[in-house]
């Protein structure tokens, strides 16, 4: 299936908490929209592999997502190496994104930079004819490359070089995030039995939604989500700007 937008995160949970808003925007364009995460997500100390692809599952069901698939990288140890750029070309090639959106390039957890530079890389060298791969059936795929990488912000604060809009769905989002009930303090209800962690204690979500709300304070909405790209953005006119009072 080829896709307008591919959405890639090194762990399940990634892009809910870092671009849900945005691709439910999309979805609601009428494009083609997924969802792939590198790993298990394996090391999260709270809930386990089969949670996680439950949870993971209700999430894609919220946002509306045409397809979500996991690549099985190890969770912490896999590298920006000529074996897991193969795996990751193949699956750039198979969705023919027009658009990815992508880990972050430097963060506080050291698999989001790791996995942000990884998908950068893959996302030029799919377009390289003399690197070959091959689709699920042992057919040669044809080379790819997406117009332009996004980097959702997660943990520490980067400067964004685009701002958009997610107030209309907002709602929807979170209840995204809501889903991963093992991983949070959600209003669904966490499991107590665990040890908390980093993520898990209400100030974690208050936080998410603090940074929605500066983040589209500085576009003059109510909620925004943040990008940063190593390519200049253009546009075609002006209306695709937000204009708001001033």
């Amino acid at each position: 299936m080829k896709l307008d937008v591919l959405a890639i995160g090194v762990h399940p949970d990634d892009v809910e908490l870092g671009c849900s808003g945005t691709l439910i925007n999309e979805l609601k364009q009428g494009k083609k929209v997924g969802i792939l995460d590198l790993t298990q997500g394996e090391l999260g100390t709270r809930g386990t592999i089969e949670t996680r692809y439950t949870e993971a599952a209700t999430a894609a069901k919220i946002i509306g997502v045409q397809v979500r698939e996991n690549l099985k990288m190890r969770d912490g140890f896999f590298k920006n190496d000529e074996t897991h750029q193969l795996q990751l070309i193949a699956a750039i090639r198979k969705y023919q994104p027009e658009v990815v959106i992508a880990n972050v390039l430097d963060d506080r957890h050291p698999d989001h930079g790791r996995a942000g530079h990884m998908i950068a890389d893959c996302c030029f060298l799919a377009g390289l004819t003399k690197i070959e791969t091959t689709d699920g059936a042992g057919k040669s795929q044809q080379r790819w490359r997406p117009k332009m990488v996004l980097h959702y912000m997660q943990d520490w604060y980067h400067e964004p070089d685009l701002i958009v809009d997610i107030s209309d769905v907002f709602e929807q989002r979170m209840q995204s995030v809501e889903a991963y009930t093992t991983q949070f303090h959600t209003s669904v209800g966490s499991n107590s039995n665990e040890p908390q962690t980093y993520i898990s204690t209400p100030d974690f979500l208050e936080a998410v939604i603090a940074r929605a709300r500066m983040l589209g304070k500085r576009i003059g909405v109510k909620y925004g989500e943040g990008f940063m790209t190593e390519k200049k953005i253009g546009i075609k006119n002006l209306d695709a700007l937000v204009l708001v009072e001033t």
